[in-house]
């Protein structure tokens, strides 16, 4: 191997001409400063620094189906403004080639995340230099306005500079194509063609010479004003009003969640004032996910001092959507619903809005999700489909009403927005708790309905978080080559290997085991974070499927350590 000899550290050359080359392009002071600090410190021996450059260059980031994401850093394999500069002008010619003698035109929104506004003005500096027709949103805003806005004002596409839920340190950058795709996120091939572009300019072109426009246009409120009247006209008749605790969760959510439920109207809600307005620094979470241990705890104190009826959590960029009821039996008095729980009230709602309108149309879940939604189309004679996980498949099943996936995403306004909606999902929740408090009801009382007239239904998961990369396909290999035979006294009765692309779907890198007694097993790289993820699914006649559930998870976790 070739390299220059830096005290005892060897350092490849070619890794610092690749570093150097990075440094020679970037516009961004703090990044160039921190990567001249680096290559200053490799230079003088230092082993960690030389470790550091060599994973902060050890190849690019992926662009992929869910764009790009990672933390904010310099270098080939970080987010920054060189490698967000490299994907807009592929994304521009991409576009413009597909456009052929037609002018194509871009929506750009962004959320509260660090240098999310300035990769958004980056990327419509670009695609306005080579001629296509840019609007940014104004400020930032919730990833479904920019999915609603790309419908609304008729783009060719859509760009979110989000990282949604990831840890503080991360941003991304996702895409969405109108047209025909009707505002959803791209899928294959749509990915490698943005992603070759990217590539070929990468290796080509100093983002430095890149053309440059400021000749975009700011788009003004009437956008984000009617998408708070499409949301709120979700609400058929106003329910009794409720004591409702809401957390933005230092991200986007508030002002428009609050617009929506007043234009609805509803009460405005009750904010957790300590998490209302962005905050790129995530403060009071360790990791700004409603589904983590803990981040609702502050949502939780709010509550219980307000004594609210119900807690809807956002997302930072407010895709998703968590609730939390009052249950005494519960830490601090309220319990979470999990991600299934909500999906199942809310596709049953669905299911009772179609019959009532006398609208026939599809149920569908991700291939993660409960099958609990399958029955509740089986029984109202609705068409069920199930997906590959993410909305960039949900949104696209034909004549959808309702569409989930258990990570707390649900889309009730299919024909609003094609992807996840946490805003409209919370008010849903708003809807469905208004309604059966009028009966003397709560969401807890419909659950348990929900059980005697679907069947008893219990999901769980176990993830397996990975330092080592190399390990996850090492792993799914493993499960492959030598499955098990038994878990626990459980026999394994079929494997299903979803690599394998059929007539109804694409393949993907799952597994899904069926036991002997009905319950299922899928297993999954995430698609986000370095983990492999085992969802758990079980079915029977009443309660006893808990104990089955925490059977098959302590099985599970015995194999899995094994």
């Amino acid at each position: 191997m070739s390299g220059e000899n830096t005290g005892s550290v060897p350092v490849c050359t070619d890794l610092l001409e690749r570093a150097e080359a990075w440094l020679a392009q970037d516009p961004d002071p703090e990044t160039r400063d921190e990567l001249s600090s680096i290559l200053e410190a490799v230079r003088g021996g230092d082993s960690a620094a030389r470790a550091d450059l060599a994973d902060r260059f050890a190849g690019r980031l992926e662009f992929g189906t869910a764009g790009l994401r990672g933390r904010v850093e310099a270098g080939s394999n970080r987010m920054n403004r060189v490698l967000v500069s490299q994907a807009a002008a592929g994304i521009g010619a991409f576009l413009n080639a597909r456009a052929g003698d037609t002018t194509p035109s871009v929506v750009i929104g962004y959320d509260g995340r660090k240098n999310s506004d300035v990769f958004a003005r980056d990327s419509a500096e670009l695609l306005s230099g080579v001629g296509i027709r840019v609007t940014l949103l104004p400020r930032p805003l919730p990833t479904p306005v920019l999915a609603f806005a790309v419908r609304q004002l008729g783009t060719s596409a859509g760009i979110m500079v989000t990282a949604s839920h990831n840890p503080p340190a991360d941003n991304g950058y996702k895409v969405y194509l109108g047209d025909e795709d009707a505002g959803s996120q791209i899928v294959a091939p749509v990915d490698a063609e943005i992603a070759t572009q990217i590539l070929r300019i990468a290796t080509d072109e100093s983002v430095l010479d890149l053309p440059r426009s400021p000749e975009y246009a700011i788009a003004d409120e009437a956008v984000i004003d009617a998408y708070v009247r499409a949301t709120a006209a979700l609400v058929d008749q106003t329910p009794q009003p409720l004591r409702v605790v809401y957390t933005a969760m230092h991200g986007v959510g508030w002002e428009t969640f609050a617009k929506v439920v007043t234009a609805a109207g509803l009460p405005e809600p009750i904010a957790v004032a300590a998490q209302r307005d962005p905050d790129a620094a995530f403060p009071t979470v360790a990791f700004p996910n409603p589904e983590e241990p803990g981040a609702l705890d502050l949502a939780i104190e709010t509550a219980r001092e307000h004594g609210a009826d119900l807690i809807i959590a956002n997302d930072p960029d407010a895709d998703r959507c968590s609730v939390a009821i009052p249950d005494p039996a519960a830490p601090g008095g309220f319990r979470q619903l999990t991600g299934n729980q909500i999906g199942w009230l809310l596709g049953w709602r669905a299911a009772e809005r179609a019959r009532a309108a006398g609208r026939h149309g599809a149920l569908a879940c991700t291939i993660v999700s409960s099958p609990a939604l399958a029955e509740v189309a089986r029984q109202y004679q609705l068409d069920f489909a199930e997906t590959l996980t993410g909305f960039k498949w949900v949104s696209r099943v034909p004549h959808l009403l309702f569409g989930y996936e258990e990570a707390i995403g649900y889309l009730v306004n299919p024909d609003t927005v094609h992807d996840k909606d946490g805003i409209s999902a919370g008010l849903a929740v708003l809807e469905l708790a208004g309604a059966a408090a009028e009966e003397g009801r709560t969401l807890g009382d419909m659950l348990d309905e929900f059980a005697t007239r679907f069947g008893y239904f219990g999901s769980d998961q176990l993830s397996i978080r990975f330092t080592n990369l190399a390990q996850i396909p090492a792993l799914m290999a493993r499960l492959r080559e030598t499955p098990p035979a038994l878990l626990g006294s459980r026999e394994i009765v079929k494997i299903e290997d979803l690599s394998v692309a059929t007539a109804e779907r694409p393949g993907t890198n799952a597994l899904r085991w069926e036991l002997s007694d009905g319950a299922r097993i899928m297993i999954r790289p995430s698609g986000t974070e370095p983990k492999v993820k085992f969802y758990l699914d079980v079915r029977g006649e009443d309660e006893t499927v808990l104990e089955s559930l925490v059977e098959i998870r302590s099985d599970l976790t015995e194999l899995v350590s094994e």
